[in-house]
């Protein structure tokens, strides 16, 4: 089977040749890897072969982008989103630290709302280039941004939007139109360019380690008619529409299944999810995608073995499992490791 059937397959809760491979790796874990045995110029996602490939617009602001500052330690820099912006140097890459917004106020937001129209400057020839290649890959190639609760806090701070949730929910309501709007439009604009998508993925964090960011009550008041016009705007497109969110999100996932998600990514083992409980609940509503826990991936050979035959053994029961790690594969994980775990989910991952 190509990624593509695989993948297509799974999102309808078929049970394919095997559990398809998808993952994503920090900068710093690759820097590591080229000096342990990746050959240079290759990426991870073509040395292990990864399946999907996510093509993305720019759906910024658009401000332009101001250099305040850089040091060989920090950047610090006004953003694309009007954000001011220090980015530290860290042995792991670099840290953002939101310092400063250029939107404040409503006021403000209706000075700069025209910036979230569309234009095909939103399109980069990169974009272009990238479906291609996926395509003559045989790649499952979704069409790929995020929702509403995430972008908005790049243009207005995280604190400010969650208590503007709160105090002044009409503002709020606006951002996130206006995000989830311009989201449909470049999909559009991407159609036009002759671009066909098997999926939508929409990222969109909403968890921290313990809980939700927000209440279930105030996902489904101010969250969920965004993610459910998305849902219904690809559904009648025909496209599935997958969510990435990092952390606890287990409380909200029958609302995400309510607004019409049928996959959930990537289901964080450090923030207490564990794919055996969510097959036993969702596993015929929901594909699940990921929660292999990064810490084990940086053991010793029979932890890593045995993270991968507990959870894809139950995962893979009857279709609905795409294999990925529980975030992003980190600079503490080996290539030795990674390679070892990979065959593991080839061993384990196969279809009788």
């Amino acid at each position: 089977m190509t990624s593509q059937e695989r993948i297509t397959l799974v999102l309808s809760h078929g049970v394919p040749d095997r559990v398809p491979i998808h993952d994503t790796y920090w900068e710093t874990t690759v820097q590591r890897w080229r000096t342990e045995g990746l050959p240079e110029g290759v990426s991870p996602e073509e040395y292990f072969r990864t399946e999907i490939v996510r093509v993305a617009g720019d759906y910024t602001l658009q401000f332009p982008v101001r250099v305040v500052e850089e040091t060989d330690r920090y950047r610090l820099y006004w953003d694309s989103n009007g954000a001011l912006r220090k980015d530290l140097q860290t042995p792991d890459g670099w840290t953002p630290q939101w310092l400063d917004f250029t939107i404040k106020s409503k006021d403000d937001w209706h000075i700069h709302r025209h910036r979230m129209g569309f234009h095909e400057t939103r399109i980069s020839r990169s974009s272009l280039d990238v479906y291609h290649h996926a395509r003559q890959q045989g790649k499952f190639v979704v069409y790929s941004g995020h929702a509403c609760f995430h972008p908005t806090w790049a243009k207005i701070g995280m604190e400010n939007e969650l208590i503007r949730m709160i105090e002044d929910p009409d503002f709020i309501t606006d951002l996130f139109a206006a995000h989830t709007q311009l989201m449909i439009d470049l999909y559009e604009g991407m159609r036009r360019l002759g671009m066909t998508f098997d999926a939508a993925w929409f990222n969109d964090d909403l968890g921290w380690t313990v809980a939700p960011l927000i209440s279930p009550a105030m996902y489904r008041e101010l969250v969920f008619p965004h993610h459910k016009r998305l849902c219904d705007y690809f559904a009648e497109r025909g496209l599935k529409t997958m969510l990435h969110s990092d952390g606890n999100v287990g409380p909200l996932i029958p609302h995400f299944l309510d607004a019409g998600f049928v996959a959930l990514h990537p289901l964080e083992a450090k923030a207490g999810l564990d794919v055996r409980d969510l097959k036993r609940q969702y596993g015929d509503c929901l594909v699940l995608f990921g929660n292999i826990d990064v810490r084990r991936l940086s053991g010793t050979r029979d932890e890593i073995e045995e993270e991968i035959r507990a959870k894809l053994t139950a995962a893979k029961e009857g279709g609905g499992y795409i294999y990925h790690s529980d975030h992003s594969v980190p600079s503490n994980v080996s290539f030795a490791g990674y390679c070892f775990a990979i065959e593991m989910v080839k061993q384990y991952g196969v279809y009788d």
